[in-house]
């Protein structure tokens, strides 16, 4: 019996594909902006860890609000008001003074955000009902995820470099112009056929326990790791967090069925997604601060010269979807993470002066390249281990996973850099005779550093303390990416064990 099929399932998949160039441009843009907006706004590096995460946490905490509102008022309908907000809360951005006042505009944004496309994986889901061609849509959706990463970037230098740093967020108003047309052209309007009531319970006990965890993680470098604010967060996480999967199991109609984490094939994709999603997040915050700090690029070639991982990521993303048909997902996406961790062993050896046609440009490509073997297969293994009635659930744990790695890749990578980074800072600027006050605040970021450099009165000492900063900036970089090629390697190793060796039905009821 032939599968009916939705004639307009293409055009469909243009429109998701949109969403999604959306929001993983939006996450990424802002990173080459990073060095503008320390000396606009005078950031620290927690500072610069928050405009990043600031978007990427309530996206995360509120996507699963986002489609339960959408499964109830309509899926076109939330998804518009979303967008509206969201052009709104960019401008607001555009248009910051202060690191507080663009923290919070980011803030909003990825409130915002998080109403804009819940249901974009139940949509592709259900709307490709063929197997091979439900791969080739997730790998074509992968590829403009995996392009917006560093086309974020470029555009972003681009910006930066003829405007001033709000033009970065101003982009996004026709992006979200164009995304409003269409959605009302080539969408229907749809609501889930079961009606449920919104869990409060399970969306304050989730926000507060996502929430506190990157809290702890950010801002652990300045407050001390074993400090009692930041052992209480990381307490209050975990007691949260233990509370939200039991209430959520006595529920009837929860905010998260958390039995789908019971499927080893739904934990291990979405454990599989996270970790690819943390470990790139962490490579970008640090590479694009490496390429105009220690290199001298300007925010445009910043922007450019993560062009080879653009380019990798678009050929490779859809092959990797057939690979997986071919060879099975289980060999695949644990191969992708260990190319990933590879990738960062490398990064984290390699001098302040290597070149980029070279060990750089290669760094990029493996990276790319173990990405992009992860994406789609990891995607399909989640939304494929569900029932129907659970699909709605996998999608939105499946973007959850995704900003919540990306999130903690920023802030775990950047605190194990900043820990690294300021006690060396400190350390140099104290054995040249500066004060306690001084030597803290060189210490809180590159810019600064540099800053205070520009006022040591000889030119020899000057160039002597340059160079301790950059060790101090590589020995950071390092660090962060020894920690996650690591952690790549380990859910690697891993999810092998728990990955089905080829896609099979395997759904809770």
């Amino acid at each position: 019996m032939e599968i009916e099929r939705d004639p307009k399932r293409w055009r469909i998949l243009g429109i998701l594909c949109l969403s999604v160039f959306l929001v993983v441009v939006d996450n990424t843009i802002v990173n080459v902006a990073l060095p503008a907006l320390s000396t606009s706004l005078h950031a620290t590096n927690s500072q610069l860890q928050w405009i990043v995460d600031a978007y990427s946490l309530p996206f995360a905490g509120l996507l699963l609000a986002g489609g339960g509102l959408s499964d109830r008022l309509g899926r076109r309908r939330v998804m518009q008001s979303g967008l509206f907000f969201f052009a709104l809360f960019s401008a607001l951005a555009a248009y910051s003074t202060s690191s507080g006042t663009l923290i919070t505009a980011r803030t909003l944004m990825g409130v915002a955000a998080a109403f804009v496309f819940p249901a974009s994986l139940a949509i592709l889901t259900t709307t490709f009902t063929d197997s091979r061609e439900r791969a080739q849509a997730f790998g074509l959706w992968g590829a403009v995820s995996g392009a917006a990463v560093a086309f974020g970037p470029i555009t972003g230098g681009f910006l930066i470099t003829h405007f001033w740093f709000g033009s970065v967020f101003l982009v996004n108003i026709p992006i979200v112009a164009i995304a409003l047309v269409a959605n009302h052209l080539v969408l229907p309007e749809s609501k889930s056929p079961v009606q449920q009531k919104i869990d409060l319970g399970g969306l304050a006990l989730g926000t507060v326990g996502i929430t506190s965890l990157v809290l702890a993680i950010i801002q652990g470098p300045s407050w001390g790791w074993l400090s009692v604010t930041t052992l209480g967060l990381f307490a209050l996480s975990a007691l949260s967090l233990i509370i939200f999967c039991l209430y959520e199991l006595r529920r009837s109609e929860p905010l998260l069925d958390v039995r789908v984490f019971r499927v080893p094939a739904f934990s291990a994709g979405a454990g599989s997604i996270a970790t690819a999603f943390f470990t790139l997040f962490g490579f970008i915050f640090l590479i694009t601060q490496y390429f105009q700090l220690v290199r001298g690029y300007s925010a445009l070639s910043a922007g450019v010269h993560t062009l080879p991982f653009a380019i990798t990521s678009m050929v490779v993303t859809p092959l990797g979807a057939l690979l997986a048909l071919k060879f099975g997902t289980r060999i695949t996406v644990s191969g992708g993470l260990f190319i990933m961790a590879i990738s960062m062993v490398w990064m984290g050896t390699q001098s302040a002066t290597a070149p980029f046609f070279g060990p750089v440009v290669c760094q990029m490509i493996t990276m790319s390249i173990g990405f992009s073997l992860i994406n789609a297969p990891s995607t399909a293994a989640v939304m494929g281990s569900l029932s129907a009635r659970q699909i709605g659930a996998g999608s939105a744990v499946n973007n959850v996973t995704r900003e919540l790695g990306g999130t903690l890749g920023v802030a775990i990578v950047g605190s194990v850099f900043s820990s690294v980074f300021g006690p060396l800072t400190r350390s140099a600027f104290t054995s040249v005779g500066a004060g306690a006050v001084d030597s803290q605040r060189a210490s809180t970021s590159m810019q600064a550093a540099l800053g205070a450099v520009r006022h040591i009165p000889f030119e020899s000492a000057r160039v002597s303390m340059t160079s301790h900063i950059t060790e101090a900036f590589m020995s950071g970089l390092h660090r962060g990416c020894f920690v996650a090629a690591g952690i790549s390697a380990l859910v690697g190793l891993t999810v092998y064990f728990y990955l089905p060796a080829r896609e099979r039905v395997e759904k809770v009821s």
